[in-house]
């Protein structure tokens, strides 16, 4: 439950703004969670573009990943939570010192930083803040399980459990991991119990979470001889890249429904149209067969059916009368595993059909720090 805050730069003060009115969301609808640097915690609701505060205060969080309703959160104090954005439930999660693995601890430095320590020879890292964490969350129905996976950037491990968990378990993204061609994290996806990774070298580690051993954690990744190659772009589109140049640029991975993995290359130009492009990709299925030496991905034009929400990493069924449009994909931001500089919002919907970008004007109004689409179930 929702109250709407209705924002204009022209009338003050903000809370004379705010109306009893209340939103009642429809389940699969998108929906946007904004953090501005002034006025915290916000939803936006882009069927009727407007902004709305939300019925508890949740300023205090930084928000990392969703599923449906849930959210995964971090405190100023690196403490993880599962939120319902829509109600006070909450879920407490264990602390990051928990990490349980053969490589690496973690240790508290004072009230809001943490640091790893590899066993091998006690060495520490640099100190994290809650800004150095990224994360992926995946909830079930009526929160029969949920899986969470976090990691501090450019750290060679993640932690991961899963519900009745009393301890994180270590990933390890370099060492040990035999095939040099899945070390690192460039992004990655939780579907599931299914977590895929996109190494440095543009490979695809897949694990399978699903395990009640002593890890719970099984490769099942696909083993690609040949790194993943994208095409050139059209004569026309090069011309414009010349022009204009590139300010910004970001390299995803996605799975669709059926569970096939995309590459997702996007792009902001410096003109003063804020122009954005998006490429899709896939793997070419001759790339398996051991006699070939060259493969490049093949693009894919369409999605179809379905829409690509990229802050999730996942497609879904496009639906007009939830306001999910077809063949289109959702972007806040195509970093939000790697951050990279510079780096920004951009919260808008691409039509892969028409190559035509919708932006949401009551934004303007707004100063987002960050934002992310998601779904409420």
């Amino acid at each position: 439950t929702l109250k709407r805050q209705l924002s204009s730069p022209d009338l003050e003060p903000a809370k004379a703004l705010r109306s009893t009115l209340i939103l009642q969301p429809k389940a699969g609808s998108p929906l946007l969670i904004l953090s501005t640097e002034k006025d915290g915690c916000r939803l936006c609701n882009p069927a009727d573009d407007r902004v709305y505060e939300t019925k508890s205060d949740l300023s205090g969080y930084r928000f990392l990943a969703s599923s449906g309703k849930w959210f995964l959160v971090v405190d100023s104090q690196l403490k993880l939570y599962i939120v319902d954005v829509f109600s006070e439930e909450r879920i407490d999660l264990p602390p990051l010192e928990s990490l349980k693995g053969s490589l690496y601890k973690i240790e508290r430095v004072g009230e809001n930083k943490v640091r790893n320590i590899l066993f091998r020879d006690l060495s520490r890292g640099a100190p994290h803040t809650a800004e150095d964490l990224r994360g992926r969350l995946w909830v079930g129905d009526n929160k029969e399980d949920y899986v969470v996976v976090w990691h501090f950037e450019m750290n060679e491990f993640l932690g991961f459990c899963k519900k009745g968990d009393d301890h994180y378990r270590e990933i390890s993204t370099m060492t040990g991991v035999v095939r040099r061609e899945l070390h690192g994290v460039k992004d990655m996806v939780l579907k599931g119990y299914s977590l895929y990774i996109l190494a440095i070298r543009d490979f695809i580690r897949h694990l399978d979470l699903s395990g009640h051993g002593e890890d719970g954690i099984k490769d099942v990744s696909e083993n690609h001889k040949l790194p993943m190659w994208k095409p050139g772009v059209s004569r026309d589109e090069h011309e414009r890249v010349n022009i204009y140049k590139i300010t910004s640029s970001s390299e995803s991975i996605a799975v669709t429904r059926s569970g096939q993995v995309l590459v997702v290359y996007s792009y902001e130009l410096g003109n003063s149209q804020r122009d954005r492009m998006f490429h899709l990709y896939k793997r070419d299925p001759k790339d398996l067969d051991p006699t070939t030496y060259l493969t490049r991905l093949l693009e894919v034009h369409s999605l179809g059916d379905e829409a690509l929400f990229l802050d999730l990493g996942t497609t879904v069924p496009a639906d007009h009368t939830r306001g999910i449009e077809p063949n289109s994909i959702y972007f806040t931001r195509g970093d939000r595993i790697r951050h990279r500089n510079p780096s920004r919002p951009d919260i808008c919907v691409f039509n892969l059909t028409t190559k035509t970008i919708k932006r949401f004007p009551t934004l303007s109004n707004f100063d987002v720090k960050d934002a992310q689409w998601f779904l409420p179930s």
